[in-house]
């Protein structure tokens, strides 16, 4: 379909007869993200609430299409990119943010703990390193004061406000270690994600675990045993060592319902429930 057509479906969306108006969706939509900036220009011309409001639904529709083929991409082919899984996650409410903002942040402060890095430091002293850069010179923090905050679950609201969730603060701060080659990743344990620091070829022996909520407080084995004692689960590798980013991501997404439950918004609660089924699927 050309800019010709496209514009002249545009120019009919305040169409009363609801039957013209949902083929006429239906079209637009099946264009994908390219008519976009056609649309946007329409709703900017316009002075007519009916055109405007069917317009920002469309723009939506196909944007949410985005967003869930993305995700879906994502899993087959991508998962082993952690980043890149939080940036569609993020898409899915900030769909026009440019991402290079949330690489740029990142880098800068792999960088700041790259200056202060030796070779001969214990893996204690590396997470007190990483401890002082994003927490007391960085200032990230947990949010608890508004800790069911959806923005708790986008990277780059996070990196904005330096406040997030456990497991936001978590994916920044492993994220961070990674790209220094200092082996921490997610823990998927019940109620509070945390972060291990390990060792072997498959990363499957915990030297520690890291309580990122908590400014980044060390936790021995037998502090995550109790935890899990306490919640009257077993203590078994699926809690204990480190998850893949596929659960991570799907954590996020269920973190994402709950907050959007919390404040009664059921239309982006029902979105991102799709989007999680979509990854939850074939397994």
């Amino acid at each position: 379909m050309n800019e010709k057509e496209i514009k002249a479906l545009i120019y009919l969306l305040d169409d009363p007869d609801a039957d013209i108006f949902r083929e006429i969706e239906h079209k637009l939509i099946t264009c994908g993200p390219e008519v976009i900036p056609l649309l946007e220009s329409s709703w900017e011309s316009s002075f007519d609430p009916l055109s405007q409001g069917r317009i920002e639904n469309i723009v939506h529709k196909i944007q949410f299409d985005q967003v869930k083929n993305d995700l879906q991409l994502w899993k087959l082919n991508n998962a082993e990119d952690l980043l890149e899984g939080l940036l569609i996650v993020n898409r899915y409410q900030y769909p026009n943010l440019n991402d290079e903002q949330v690489y740029f942040q990142l880098a800068e402060l792999r960088r700041n703990a790259w200056f202060h890095l030796m070779y001969d430091m214990s893996p204690v002293e590396k997470v007190k390193l990483l401890n002082n850069i994003l927490f007391r010179e960085f200032g990230l923090s947990g949010n608890t004061s508004n800790y069911h905050d959806p923005q708790n679950s986008f990277i780059h609201k996070v990196l904005e406000s330096k406040k997030g969730n456990p497991i936001s603060l978590a994916c920044i701060y492993a994220l961070v270690a990674q790209k220094l080659d200092i082996p921490i990743y997610g823990i998927n344990l019940p109620k509070h994600f945390v972060l291990a620091y390990v060792e072997g070829e498959n990363n499957d022996k915990v030297l520690f675990y890291i309580n990122v909520f908590n400014r980044g407080q060390i936790m021995r084995e037998e502090d995550i045993f109790a935890f899990l004692r306490q919640l009257n689960l077993p203590i078994s590798d699926e809690y204990t060592l480190p998850c893949d980013n596929l659960a991570i991501i799907k954590r996020v997404l269920r973190n994402l319902i709950a907050a959007y439950d919390h404040i009664d918004n059921a239309e982006k609660k029902l979105e991102v429930e799709l989007l999680l089924s979509l990854i939850e699927g074939g397994e």
